[in-house]
């Protein structure tokens, strides 16, 4: 046997020997003792199967720590698409997933706003260009049910990810340890737990963390669609007096995703009308830039709502994607926003000395977080409420605001940055 062949089958044995060794590990409420050890069974538990769940295992995995993902199997049906900007396809492509993903994403190189509320003060077109700031696009548009799978393929072949296929019943978190009680009765322990369980997260409640809620009695239909002309990479988004209509290329020339908001009755009206009554209304609200539409598939309605956390991580869990933050589908903040939780979490895991997690490690990743996750959140809420206000001043600041960013090219391009990564147009006027 070559030598390369024999180092081969002595390391998948050796991942092999792990793996099992950790799922016995955790039949037993103290199988650490079992082992003869003193520490958890795994360094991280991070509960949630989601795109962040996955991603957070992965990249703490890769990162060399012990992890279990506890979570079901991903729900399939999801038809709505994902757009990650430049900074989180950096990290995607550092994981070694991005080879896999982008022969099957649409490249955002154009993203334009034009008004289309009909009011009196309406603001100009705008179209900002990825090479204006030197990138080959601003990010990807990538289907959902895509990303999930290649995740999920990434996870199954990961060896120092221990997957539980089943949700959490119980999270006690202690001083020293933090226990995880799955549904079927099976127990083991880790050193640190990560919430990427959602909105109604497990994790979060059992760490004593409260939250803000609010409705914007608004709702997204979600849908795929057919069109005559070429998008030309290019992402469109009508602000309307219901919220935006946004339109995000697919991988096919003539094929783009679309989010578009408005208000719940309004959209509960529009989900029972037929897809060609649809595609009619798409057309005309897209003033026919795409030429005729064809809506493929089912349309889907997601009821909006805002969610921020009054702290992201405390004692020794930390809280990541939607169980930290969520918001409206408005400006491509969402998964991006959970993949900077990622980031830094990895950044500060990898920064402990010894790499020991300690019981303020959770309270440490929340200072870190709250600047910008706050901030995210309050220009979403402040953009979705611009657009449904009446209030004259209100509607002035926003069409200003389009107009300096139009006839400004250095705060166009200072805008573009900051909108891609935080800090990147600072970091751009410093080097210049």
């Amino acid at each position: 046997m070559h030598q390369n062949d024999a180092l081969g089958t002595k390391k998948t044995k050796i991942s092999r020997i792990f793996r099992s060794r950790n799922k016995l590990a955790a039949l037993y409420p103290y199988g650490n003792r079992r082992w003869g050890k003193t520490m958890a069974e795994f360094e991280i538990a991070v509960i949630g199967g989601g795109p962040a769940g996955m991603i957070t295992a992965l990249a703490l995995a890769r990162a060399g720590r012990r992890v279990a993902l506890v979570a079901p199997a991903p729900t399939k049906g999801d038809h709505r698409t994902t757009a990650l900007m430049d900074h989180s396809i950096s990290f995607i492509a550092r994981l070694g997933l991005w080879q896999d993903i982008k022969p099957q994403a649409a490249p955002l190189k154009t993203m334009r706003i034009i008004d289309g509320t009909g009011r009196l003060l309406r603001a100009p077109t705008v179209s900002f260009r990825s090479a204006e700031i030197d990138l080959e696009a601003f990010g990807y548009n990538i289907p959902n049910s895509l990303l999930v799978g290649k995740l999920s393929d990434a996870v199954a072949n990961e060896a120092n990810i221990t997957a539980f296929d089943q949700a959490a019943a119980n999270i006690e978190t202690g001083k020293n340890a933090v226990a995880v009680t799955l549904a079927a009765g099976e127990r083991f322990e880790a050193e640190f737990a990560i919430g990427a369980d959602g909105r109604g997260s497990r994790v979060r409640e059992s760490a004593g963390i409260g939250t803000g809620q609010w409705n914007y009695r608004q709702s997204a239909l979600v849908l795929n669609f057919e069109h005559s002309l070429p998008h030309d990479d290019i992402s469109t988004e009508f602000h309307t007096r219901g919220g935006p209509f946004t339109q995000v290329p697919l991988p096919d020339s003539n094929r783009s995703s679309l989010v578009w908001v408005m208000n719940a009755a309004e959209a509960e009206a529009m989900a029972a009308r037929t897809n060609e009554e649809i595609a009619g209304a798409i057309e005309e609200r897209m003033q026919f830039l795409l030429g005729a539409v064809k809506v493929e598939g089912e349309v889907q309605k997601w009821p909006l709502s805002s969610l921020v956390a009054h702290r992201f991580g405390k004692g020794r869990v930390a809280l990541v994607g939607e169980a930290a933050h969520a918001f409206p589908p408005i400006g491509a903040q969402g998964l991006n926003l959970s993949l900077r939780d990622i980031m830094r979490l990895q950044r500060m895991l990898d920064g402990i000395d010894g790499g020991k997690i300690s019981s303020r490690t959770g309270d440490r990743y929340d200072m870190l977080r709250r600047s910008d996750v706050l901030s995210r959140t309050a220009s979403v809420d402040l953009l979705n409420r611009s657009l449904l206000a009446d209030f004259l001043p209100a509607q002035l600041a926003r069409s200003a605001g389009l107009y300096v960013l139009s006839a400004v090219p250095p705060l166009r391009q200072f805008a573009m940055r900051e909108g891609v990564q935080p800090m990147r147009g600072i970091k751009a006027l410093f080097a210049g």
